[in-house]
């Protein structure tokens, strides 16, 4: 009963959705004021709706209901409870269900606190978000129905895909839909702007908060799929420019560079155009990225279904929705002229190359990830596209952003001196060349990529303090200090963002470069030596787990005879689906990490092993946390709550 209640729910959830995207339009194009007062119900009752249905799919995992084929295949009565829960979204019909349950609450969201927006723009938004809505509920209920019952229920299920089976897995694609949903509300924002043909600053104004929680969200939810790929594949790395991590990856640089751009319209009603592009791009790929996931059409460690049919009507959406915003866009391109002007050297110059910079590394990103698809399809050719030319193609634009960064977010807006600007950020070219240099002292017959990455880092890190320093104005140490606290939470945002983003930079190089990598073969009770730590193959047993079977290693690592940790490295196999998987064992360090890996037994009675020791590893994670960090401090700035000057200007002339 409770299975069928969710699904009707569905389908009463369908027809809100396209209520909400029919009268709300009618009566913001009629100026009908009851018509457009719908959009705000609508949007909360599709809430409810979904969110009903939501909770019976998960009530039917957590109590194993194997009438349900989506359960069947999913989970398995052994499971732990997390992942009975994760289940629900670790598979192509539950996952998609949670995309729409997001969608709708950005929706309701909208509607609930969307009330210093002018009417018709309000009623517009939450059309175009009730028009996304109801076009993948009916992907949902036609092609993805969580709800299909099968004739003959079996006694056990088939269990979630192993490599699911971890908490980094369990919270990862929430936070990453988050990310990803949220970009509708920059998309809804930017057509119901082209529909009015009106882009001004109370407009960029009302967007960047949409997409600075959608960045926040984004950053976090690939912050946990690259820290689960660094723990839980065993191959010791953080980033594989697999397809699906390329998928989120492209909205998360299209994101980024919204946010920039949108300051520009917010302060100078200039890059109107642009901005509008952005948002639309932005949403776009986030659709691309659902295709690439969902399609089948390129292989992933970790995609969720291998149905083209599926791929086709994503295909539609996209080509609905992305062909729909352009021709608006091009027939709407004559209203935004741009009323500030700027100089060639200026901060919303700086912005601009900012924009370029992310826009184009996205695309190179694309291009690498369809690439063997077009070269199938054209050329009947087989090619793979991997780390090497990512790493070649792409990083050139980081680098040149990084360079870029502290001297563009110091600029004053309209005209500027570069070399004013320079002259307060010596401390910090200083700074960074000496990091370049105690980096190159230190290392030894390695690449340049470790002291480059170090001078990098620093030079945007001491950027951000430096900005942030000069905001305080003249005068004393400690008066300026006092000041410090008193400063926007806007600019410590900013400067918290710009700080972790130094530090990724730096970490990134470091691990790439410095990483150390051990493969031997060991017997058990031998010892060997990494990196000037003595790690002790001690026993090799087996270990029963709750739905696995597990070949657990105990290693102990000392250093210089003393004893640091013991690691337990396991080989699981989960009979269900008869698949194996590595779990590798970490020493997690501040500026070091111990990774063991333990591989297969050898013929001489010894096993096969490998160890790494990766150098501030977990600086990489804290640079995402920074950066998510500033994006909340901004999000919670005074200016997002409560209503400016300019916003009850255009509310009251709306009306």
């Amino acid at each position: 009963m409770i299975v069928e209640l969710g699904h009707f729910a569905l389908v009463l959830a369908l027809a809100v959705a396209v209520l909400q995207s029919v009268l709300p339009m009618i009566g913001a194009w009629k100026r009908w004021g009851g018509w457009m007062a719908v959009a705000e119900p609508a949007a909360i009752t599709q809430l409810m709706l979904v969110a009903l249905s939501f909770g019976a799919l998960t009530y039917a995992f957590v109590t194993s209901d194997f009438s349900l084929q989506v359960v069947v295949q999913n989970s398995h009565t052994d499971k732990p409870m997390l992942y009975k829960v994760a289940g629900v979204w670790g598979n192509h019909e539950g996952s998609l269900l949670l995309w729409v349950l997001i969608l709708a609450i950005y929706g309701a969201c909208a509607a609930l606190f969307g009330g210093n927006l002018p009417a018709t723009l309000r009623a517009r938004v939450l059309a175009v978000q009730g028009l996304i809505g109801a076009a993948f509920l009916v992907f949902l209920l036609l092609t993805s129905n969580p709800f299909l019952r099968l004739a003959v229920p079996p006694f056990n299920g088939n269990d979630l895909n192993p490599l699911l089976q971890d908490p980094g897995l369990a919270f990862h694609p929430p936070f990453l839909y988050l990310g990803y949903v949220g970009l509708s509300m920059a998309f809804s924002f930017a057509v119901a702007a082209l529909i009015e043909g009106r882009v001004d600053a109370a407009w960029g104004r009302w967007v960047r908060p949409w997409t600075l929680a959608a960045w926040v969200f984004l950053t976090i939810g690939i912050a946990l799929g690259s820290w689960w790929a660094y723990y839980e594949l065993g191959w010791g790395g953080f980033w594989f420019w697999d397809p699906v991590e390329n998928a989120s990856f492209m909205p998360w640089l299209f994101a980024a560079a919204l946010l920039h751009s949108a300051i520009v319209v917010e302060k100078r009603e200039s890059l109107k155009a642009w901005t509008i592009l952005l948002a639309i791009f932005a949403f776009g790929f986030s659709l691309i990225g659902t295709f690439i996931v969902r399609s089948g059409v390129i292989t992933s460690v970790h995609a969720f279904a291998n149905d083209p049919e599926r791929g086709v009507f994503i295909l539609a959406l996209l080509a609905f929705f992305m062909l729909g915003a352009l021709t608006l866009f091009a027939l709407r391109a004559g209203t935004m002229e741009a009323r500030g002007v700027f100089s060639m050297v200026s901060r919303e110059s700086a912005l601009v190359a900012n924009n370029l910079l992310l826009a184009v590394s996205a695309f190179v990103v694309f291009i690498g990830t369809v690439w063997p698809l077009f070269a199938e399809m054209f050329w009947d050719r087989k090619l793979s596209v991997g780390a090497p030319f990512f790493d070649a193609a792409f990083s050139p634009f980081m680098v040149a952003l990084a360079l870029l960064l502290p001297v563009g977010a110091m600029l004053p807006w309209k005209r500027a001196q570069v070399g004013r600007v320079l002259r307060q950020l010596v401390p910090a070219i200083v700074f960074a060349l000496a990091c370049a240099a105690l980096a190159y002292a230190m290392q030894t017959g390695r690449s340049a990529l470790g002291p480059v990455g170090a001078a990098l880092g620093a030079w945007v890190v001491m950027g951000a303090l430096t900005d942030l320093w000069t905001r305080t104005g003249r005068g004393q140490v400690a008066g300026r200090i006092a000041r410090l606290g008193r400063l926007p939470r806007a600019d410590w945002g900013k400067a918290t963002a710009h700080t972790g983003l130094g530090i990724t930079i730096f970490a990134v190089a470091a691990m790439t470069s410095w990483a150390v990598e051990v493969i031997k073969v060991v017997q058990i009770g031998e010892s060997f030596t990494m990196q000037g730590y003595d790690i002790r193959l001690a026993k090799v047993e087996e270990v029963e787990g709750p739905n696995y079977l597990s070949t657990t290693a105990t290693m102990e690592v000392s250093r210089n005879g003393r004893a640091v940790t013991t690691l337990y490295p396991e080989k699981r196999v989960y009979p269900v689906q008869a698949m194996p998987t590595t779990e590798a064992a970490l020493d997690y360090g501040l500026f070091r990490d111990i990774y063991l890996v333990i591989g297969d037994p050898q013929e001489n009675g010894g096993w096969a092993v490998r160890g790494y020791w990766k150098p501030f590893a977990n600086w990489i994670w804290l640079g995402s946390i920074l950066m998510a960090a500033g994006g909340l401090l901004s999000l919670s700035d005074r200016r997002w709550r409560v209503a400016s000057g300019a916003r009850r200007a255009q509310a009251v002339a709306a009306e």
